[in-house]
C-alpha cells in the first residue's frame, strides 16, 4: 500500500486535496482526521503540517508526499522532488530598507531575518556570504522595524506587504518554488515504488484538465487545413465527415486560458458551431 503524506492546514492544504480528489482518490472527510485509508486504490492518506512532510519522507516513514519546494529544501531531507504540481508557486527575495541594499554582496556581517534558515543559509553560504541568520516563524516583514534584523528574506508576490513597512527588494531570485511531489526514492517515478507511477499518471492527468478543454466546430472542407493549424491538438484533431460532404466536424484540445481568443480566430476564419467542453480527467 503506498502511504502518502499529505499537508492537513496551510496554502497547499486545500488545492492538494481537491488535485487528489479529481485523480479519484478518497480523502478525509472530516478535518481532524489524521490518517485516511483508501483500499480502493490501495493508498494510505497521513495528514501532517507541511513543514513535517519532507522529514517523514525523507526518513522512509512515508513513500511519498506533496509539499513546497522550499519547504523541501528548507529542511535539508534527503527526499527528491519527482513532479511539479503546477500550483501554489511562489518567489524568494531578499528586502531591506529603501537605499540600503543595492546587492547581494551588501549583506555580509548583517543580520537577516527569515521563516526558512535552511534555504536561505544555504543560499548565502554558496554565495560566499556570512550573515547572521534570525529565524522567526512568520512575519518577517516587521523584524527591520523592529531592530531585530537589518534585512529580510521571505516569499513575494507582489511586493505591496514589503513596501508597507518600508523595505524594497534587491538582489538575486533566492528561489521559486511551488507544490511538488516528493519522494524517498530519487527514482519512484520510474516505478520502483509500488504504485507511485499511477499517482503521477494520475496527478498528471488533473493538470491537463485543468489546462485544456475540448473545442467542437463545424468547417468548410476547404479550410481544413488553415483550421488545424490554429487547433492542432496533442497528436492530431479528430477529424468527422458531416452529411453536407463540404464541411467536417472537428475535435481538439486546446489551452484553457486562450479559449475566446481561439474562438473567435476560428469564426473569422469561417468555423461555426463552436462548442467548448471542459475535461474532467485525462491520461496523456
Amino acid at each position: 500500500m503506498l502511504r502518502i503524506a499529505v499537508p492537513n492546514k496551510g496554502s497547499l492544504s486545500e488545492t492538494a486535496a481537491q488535485m487528489l480528489l479529481e485523480a479519484g482518490y478518497n480523502g478525509r472527510r472530516d478535518p481532524k482526521e489524521l490518517i485516511v485509508a483508501d483500499p480502493q486504490n490501495d493508498v494510505e492518506f497521513f495528514y501532517l503540517r507541511p513543514r513535517d512532510i519532507a522529514t517523514y519522507v525523507g526518513s522512509g516513514a512515508l513513500d511519498v508526499g506533496i509539499t513546497g519546494r522550499d519547504l523541501l529544501l528548507d529542511s535539508g531531507s534527503s527526499a527528491a522532488e519527482i513532479a511539479t504540481l503546477d500550483f501554489a508557486k511562489s518567489t524568494f527575495r531578499f528586502a531591506g530598507p529603501t537605499g540600503a541594499f543595492s546587492e547581494l554582496a551588501d549583506l555580509e556581517g548583517t543580520r537577516v531575518a527569515t521563516s526558512y534558515p535552511g534555504l536561505v543559509g544555504s543560499f548565502l553560504a554558496a554565495s560566499g556570504i556570512s550573515a547572521d541568520l534570525v529565524t522567526l516563524d512568520g512575519a518577517v516583514e516587521s523584524a527591520v522595524r523592529l531592530g531585530v534584523a537589518d534585512a529580510v528574506a521571505d516569499v513575494v508576490e507582489t511586493g505591496s506587504t514589503l513596501q508597507k513597512q518600508g523595505l524594497e527588494i534587491f538582489g538575486p531570485v533566492i528561489l521559486a518554488s511551488e507544490a511538488v511531489l516528493i519522494s524517498r526514492e530519487p527514482d519512484a517515478a520510474a516505478g520502483d515504488v509500488h504504485g507511485v507511477d499511477v499517482l503521477l499518471r494520475r496527478l498528471h492527468g488533473v493538470m491537463v484538465a485543468r489546462q485544456f478543454v475540448l473545442m467542437d466546430y463545424d468547417l468548410p472542407v476547404k479550410l481544413l487545413e488553415q483550421a488545424v493549424a490554429l487547433t492542432p491538438g496533442v497528436e492530431s484533431p479528430t477529424v468527422s465527415p458531416l452529411r453536407d460532404p463540404e464541411w467536417v466536424a472537428v475535435r481538439a484540445m486546446v489551452r484553457r486560458d486562450g479559449t475566446n481568443h481561439m474562438m473567435d480566430a476560428l469564426y473569422d476564419l469561417g468555423a461555426r458551431a463552436i462548442l467548448v467542453t471542459p475535461i474532467h480527467a485525462a491520461r496523456i
